[in-house]
């Protein structure tokens, strides 16, 4: 076994929260290395998760649109069809372009890169096994970056082939005609809509009363209503009792009010939800506390674990399992660490789904403000009232603003629309400073934008708040 040299921080994982942790740390003065077992940096988001997902997304949009909708703006393209390699490949250079970037951005910053599968060998010592070589790292920090992987389910259990996972569901090598999705949270919806806008007919099995249960009630129903119109299949309040799969099908037995059907499908994706990734690293051999249930990692306000130098980010730690959540922590886990003051603003955490149109969504939902007993206002304008969306023929949704109904300080926005998910960053920055319905209000908007949907909005809580004029 060789010994190396030492290290201010190792971080285990290259994704969101270890790339950006690393650069940070590089900064502030810290000599830094970054261990990743995979081939490529970037973790689970560039690789096989958000950056993937998004160019299939934009791409079946454009096929979509080209076999929809060039037509009604007067563009006539004859016979559409689809070059489903390319588009892969499209999508591979993508996420191969992005991965070298943050391969750069390390080395540029001075991180060194040690390939390999990290393990914790004690509360400051890093072990990498590479193939046959074993290596040592000694360090005064350590971060765990690692990430989740998908949950699997007892009775419907991966074969990457005819049930796979979010990953398998991005390397399709053709179009499948049936895709049933068991799972109707963002992952689900997102994925299922790439593949029912190149042609399958999809069905989400949901065990629960709507799909994307974590949304605004009014904006969740809204996306059901719009999925369905475009054809998807939602079945709510269906619990999945088993499959079998074949060399060509997968046979679903699911259960409705009490009685039992059996679906065919050419593929099943499962997508319940994920899981930390922990596998591996030795937490209980060192003595880092994750929670029995859940095996979330159990951390501080700083993100300092149960052993003082060892620190966990990311979808290792309780909250959203979102990469920008996870960059966040990153810093200031390293801010921490570094003695400076650090904190991550879970009240202004933006959640995003990419399905057409897209959702956002920042802040409380209408039900938990009742839930917290707020008196509260609510305003809400349509995208059919904006000249912009009205020329670019995207109306559905609308935007619904919360605010308190003493103070008018913003206490939620949820967007349905297109452009929601830039929108949103307005939204974040008016919640994270604290802004009134009134600031936003006042705020002059460009004209014609989707944005001013927002700024109507704001009006429309203002009409009910003590202080309106």
């Amino acid at each position: 076994m060789a010994s190396s040299e030492s290290y201010d921080l190792i971080i285990i994982g290259s994704g969101p929260g270890g790339y950006v942790a690393a650069v940070k740390a590089a900064q502030l003065g810290m000599k830094t290395a970054c261990v990743e077992k995979a081939e490529r940096l970037g973790g689970v988001c560039l690789n096989v998760g958000c950056i993937p997902s998004k160019a299939l997304l934009d791409s079946s949009e454009f096929y979509h649109l080209a076999k929809h909708r060039f037509a009604e703006h007067g563009i006539k393209t004859g016979r559409v069809s689809l070059d489903l390699s390319a588009m892969m490949a499209r999508k591979d250079k993508v996420v191969a372009d992005l991965t070298a970037n943050v391969k750069q951005l390390l080395e540029g910053n001075g991180v060194a890169v040690v390939p390999g599968q990290g393990r914790l060998k004690s509360a400051t010592e890093v072990e990498v096994l590479q193939g046959k070589k074993k290596q040592t790292f000694s360090t005064r920090h350590i971060l765990l970056a690692t990430g989740s992987t998908p949950v699997s389910v007892p009775g419907l259990d991966f074969d990457g082939e005819r049930i796979v996972s979010s990953t398998g569901a991005l390397e399709f090598d053709r179009v499948p005609k049936q895709l049933g999705i068991v799972g109707g949270g963002y992952i689900g919806l997102e994925l299922g809509s790439v593949w029912m806008r190149l042609g399958a007919k999809v069905t989400v099995i949901e065990m629960l009363p709507r799909v994307a249960g974590l949304l605004d009630g009014q904006v969740g129903r809204t996306l059901d209503r719009i999925l369905r119109k475009q054809g998807m299949d939602i079945r709510v309040k269906t619990r999945v009792l088993g499959a079998k799969a074949t060399a060509k099908k997968v046979s679903v037995t699911v259960e409705h009010q009490d009685q039992e059907e059996t679906l065919n499908f050419d593929r099943l994706l499962v997508c319940v939800g994920r899981r930390p990734l922990t596998d591996g690293l030795n937490l209980d051999g060192v003595g880092v506390q994750t929670e029995e249930r859940s095996g979330l990692v159990k951390v501080d306000a700083g993100y300092r674990t149960s052993v003082p130098s060892i620190y966990a980010i990311g979808d290792l730690v309780p909250g959203p399992a979102l990469a920008h959540k996870a960059s966040a922590e990153g810093i200031a886990a390293v801010e921490a660490m570094a003695g400076q003051p650090a904190e991550v603003n879970y009240d202004a955490i933006p959640a995003i789904i990419y399905t057409a149109p897209e959702v956002a969504s920042v802040g409380l939902t209408e039900e938990e403000i009742k839930q917290r007993g707020i008196p509260y206002c609510t305003g809400s304008y349509p995208f059919s009232g904006a000249g912009r969306a009205r020329c670019m023929g995207e109306t559905d949704g609308f935007v619904k603003l919360l605010s308190h109904q003493r103070t008018d300080r913003i206490l939620g926005v949820h967007i349905i629309g297109a452009r929601a998910a830039d929108m949103i960053a307005e939204c974040v920055l008016a919640v994270e400073f604290g802004a009134s319905a009134e600031d936003l209000a006042r705020t002059i908007h460009g004209h014609p934008t989707f944005s001013e949907a927002l700024m109507e909005a704001a009006m429309g809580a203002r009409q009910c708040s003590i202080y309106a004029s």
